[in-house]
C-alpha cells in the first residue's frame, strides 16, 4: 500500500510516517518508480510507534524496543533487550516526578485561588458594611 493509504489506515500523518521511516522505525519497499510500498504488518507496527511515543518515549528508544521485540538474531541485541527494563523503569522514574511536581503546582494554585476568594469575599463584606 502506498503511504497516504497507511496515513489513512492508522492516523498518522504522512509526514510522521515519513519520519519513522527516516529514523529507521518502519522501513517500506520501494517500487521501481521510487514510490514505498508498504505491507499489512506497517500498520500494526505505526500504531505500536504511536503507543510508545504516547508514553514518551523517544525515537531511539522505540527503535530498541522494536528491534527487541523483533526477535532480531543478531547476538548484540542481547544486551538491548535487556535494557528494556532499564527504559521502562527510568521512564516511570520520570513521570512519578514530573506527577510530584504538578501535584506541587496543583496546591499552590488552590491556596491562590482560596486566598483569592477569601480577598474577594472580605472586600464584599467591607463594602456591604460601608453601604
Amino acid at each position: 500500500m502506498k503511504i497516504g493509504e497507511l496515513s489513512r489506515k492508522t492516523g498518522a500523518s504522512v509526514r510522521s510516517i515519513r519520519h519513522y521511516e527516516k529514523k529507521n522505525l518502519i522501513i517500506p519497499n520501494r517500487l521501481d518508480n521510487g514510490y514505498r510500498d508498504f505491507d499489512e504488518s506497517a500498520i500494526d507496527r505505526i500504531k505500536t510507534i504511536q503507543l510508545y511515543l504516547g508514553l514518551g518515549l523517544t525515537t531511539e528508544q522505540i527503535e530498541g524496543i522494536l528491534n527487541c521485540k523483533g526477535n532480531n538474531p543478531n547476538p548484540e541485541m542481547d544486551d538491548l533487550c535487556e535494557d528494556l527494563l532499564l527504559t521502562y523503569e527510568e521512564k516511570l522514574a520520570e513521570v512519578n516526578s514530573q506527577m510530584n511536581t504538578l501535584a506541587t503546582v496543583k496546591y499552590r494554585l488552590e491556596e491562590q485561588i482560596n486566598r483569592f476568594k477569601e480577598k474577594k469575599a472580605s472586600h464584599n463584606e467591607q463594602k456591604e458594611i460601608n453601604i
